[in-house]
């Protein structure tokens, strides 16, 4: 068993309306939001401040993705646009367009060098990184998409739909592999590990389904209200679940026992509307929401003797 220490590093204000996304900088010191403010911000995590405004962009900004080795920070809006923007040069290198409706999720299929968007209308649009050309165009479901999981070191790739269904493709041709609905509302999160993938919804369950036919493996009901991000740390042994109950709360990764709730009615200095957005920078936890925050949280696990 473990124990786990939770401390909020920084509160970071300056967004005028709620955030719906975070991501990592180029290094560990930064991080980029976005939401309804029309812009994209940079933070300084070092000393806890607003760095500067990116980019601005002509509508509400629901997706984030960093081109770490190219400079780029790939943006999706409502409008349906996907900006590459160099992040030194604050520079706009290329803009496409989905044909209807926001883009909710941008994934990177790193093998193929490929970028990977999906929309309100239920279709994945496929980019090469190299020339920004469209690939593919192929429809995943009659709802709306609003998770893309790329499944490590394997050719496959999962989507969540509003339906509530997972569907699992094979990356070499967008070849439909397995559906299966795992929730009664929308799949609203998605995260791949080495031996399963896990599901969120706004039905509030977290389930862990088998990666090769998205077979149910384990069930829980983590929060009162939608999940919207479950993150694996990328080192240690636990998983992060965000939600619009307010709450985070971290669960060790192999048997999913709650390890510690961080809400305001445990006593943390937590959010106070929805958590919308949540990333892992090393071992700090940076979470961002309904009530214009960024929270960056201290996390460290220690092993009991």
């Amino acid at each position: 068993m473990h124990t786990i220490d939770i401390s909020l590093s920084n509160t970071l204000s300056g967004h005028q309306n709620p955030i719906f996304v975070v991501s990592p900088g180029i290094d560990s010191t930064t991080i980029f939001t976005g939401g309804n403010d029309k812009g994209v911000v940079e933070w300084d995590l070092v000393n806890g401040k607003f760095k500067r405004i990116l980019c601005a962009v002509p509508a509400s900004v629901y997706a984030l993705h960093l081109l770490k080795e190219e400079g780029i920070l790939v943006i999706g809006l409502r409008n349906g646009e996907v900006w590459f923007v160099d992040i030194e040069k604050q520079a706009l290198v290329a803009k496409t367009q989905t044909e209807k409706g926001a883009v909710f999720a941008i994934k990177v299929l790193t093998e193929k060098r490929e970028l990977i968007a999906t929309g309100e209308e239920g279709i994945a649009y496929v980019w090469s990184l190299d020339t920004y050309a469209l690939l593919y165009r192929f429809h995943v479901a009659d709802a709306t998409v609003r998770v893309i999981e790329p499944y490590p070191q394997v050719n496959q790739v999962a989507f969540g739909d509003k339906n509530g269904f997972v569907h699992l493709y094979d990356t070499t041709d967008f070849r439909e592999i397995t559906k299966q609905q795992i929730h009664s509302l929308p799949v609203t999160a998605l995260a791949a590990t080495d031996t399963s993938l896990l599901s969120g919804g706004r039905d509030a369950k977290l389930v862990r389904l088998a990666k090769k036919d998205l077979s149910v493996l384990q069930s829980i009901t983590p929060h009162m209200f939608t999940v919207y991000g479950i993150l694996p740390h990328p080192t240690l042994p636990i998983v992060a679940s965000i939600s619009r109950d307010k709450s985070i709360k971290i669960w060790d990764s192999l048997s999913l026992s709650l390890l510690r709730n961080i809400s305001i009615e445990r006593g943390y200095d937590a959010h106070r509307l929805s958590i919308n957005t949540a990333t892992w920078v090393d071992n700090q936890l940076v979470t961002a929401g309904d009530d214009k925050l960024v929270k960056v949280w201290n996390v460290s696990l220690q092993e009991m003797v």
